[in-house]
C-alpha cells in the first residue's frame, strides 16, 4: 500500500498537481507539490491547492492507521485551512501529523511551509476509516 501512494503521489488530482509523497506512516506523511502551476490570477499558491496537498497526505496517513484496525479506507469527511503566507515559487512541503487516531475516524494537521521553511498554511484533515 505504501509503494502506492509514494509511486503515484496518491491519485490523479494529485499526480495532476505535481505532488510528490517522500515520506509515509501512520504517525508521519511528508510531501511535495510545486507551486507553479497551482497558482491563482495574481500568481500566488492557490488556498485549494494547499488544501489538495493536506487532504492528500492526512488521507494517506488515515489510511495507513485504517489498515491497523481493519478499515482501510480513508474517506474526507471535513478540511479545514488557515493561510498564513503567500508562496510566489518554489516547493511548498506538508507535513501531516495525527491529531486522534481511532477505529473509525482519524484527524490529522498537516502543516504546509514554503522553501525558506515559513508557515505558508495549517491545515485539519478529518477522515471516516471503513471496512473493506
Amino acid at each position: 500500500m505504501q509503494h502506492l501512494f509514494t509511486s503515484n503521489g496518491g491519485g490523479a488530482l494529485a499526480e495532476r498537481m505535481g505532488i510528490v509523497i517522500t515520506e509515509a506512516t501512520a504517525e508521519r506523511v511528508v510531501g511535495t507539490m510545486p507551486v507553479e502551476g497551482n497558482t491563482q490570477p495574481y500568481g500566488l499558491l492557490h488556498g485549494g491547492a494547499s488544501c489538495v496537498l493536506a487532504e492528500t497526505l492526512g488521507s494517506v496517513g488515515a489510511v495507513l492507521h485504517g489498515q491497523t484496525v481493519d478499515r482501510p479506507f480513508a474517506v474526507g469527511v471535513d478540511i479545514n485551512a488557515t493561510h498564513h503566507k503567500a508562496a510566489r515559487s518554489g516547493l511548498v512541503t506538508g507535513i501531516a501529523v495525527p491529531v486522534h487516531r481511532g477505529r473509525a475516524v482519524a484527524t490529522y494537521e498537516v502543516v504546509l511551509e514554503d522553501e525558506s521553511g515559513e508557515r505558508v498554511c495549517t491545515a485539519r484533515i478529518t477522515c471516516l476509516l471503513r471496512g473493506a
